[in-house]
């Protein structure tokens, strides 16, 4: 299993590692309440940026998957997080046996492609590297990230609360 995070380049953007000198950005982007995300949301406070940023880098360490920094290729500027993580909080038996899938982009990346590109590039490494079933919890109402978990094959699964529970079983079209 690896326990580094692999880089993967995508026609657009580049999903790296993140990097000490990526987290004002990182924090910025997670303080903007029009972000795309899967659970809406005002916003972070830099705190929980902070706590989500580390995070990030353990999960790799313990777990050989986890998020990765989105890199515009043209602008060489972050614009998000995409990837995949065990969640600490209890949801479901049957959800939280599997990998999280999650996002956090800028919300103009919805529109121009680049979430689903980013989107696309980690679920096609999840699926040659770790295999099997990934799961995500999305709010009900969030189109923009019901529209991105759809495009990858998500299907709906059940219901916590006011959060869409969805897995993808693996490659869309197999």
């Amino acid at each position: 299993m690896i326990r580094s995070t692999p880089t993967l380049n995508a026609l657009r953007v580049t999903l790296r590692s993140m990097r000490p000198e990526d987290f004002d950005r990182f924090a910025a982007i997670c303080a903007m309440a029009d972000a795309l995300r899967p659970v809406a949301s005002d916003g972070w406070p830099r705190r929980r940026a902070w706590e989500a940023f580390l995070r990030n880098a353990g999960h790799w360490q313990m777990t050989g998957f986890g998020q990765w920094a989105v890199v515009e290729q043209r602008s060489r500027v972050i614009v998000g997080q995409v990837g995949f993580f065990f969640d600490s909080e209890v949801v479901d038996e049957d959800f939280d046996t599997y990998p999280q899938a999650g996002w956090l982009m800028l919300a103009d990346c919805a529109d121009n492609g680049l979430a689903l590109e980013a989107a696309r590039a980690a679920h096609d490494w999840f699926d040659r590297v770790v295999t099997g079933g990934v799961v995500a919890k999305l709010s009900a109402g969030n189109e923009g990230a019901l529209s991105l978990a759809e495009s990858l094959g998500y299907r709906p699964i059940g219901a916590a609360g006011e959060m869409l529970l969805m897995r993808r079983d693996g490659p869309v079209g197999r």
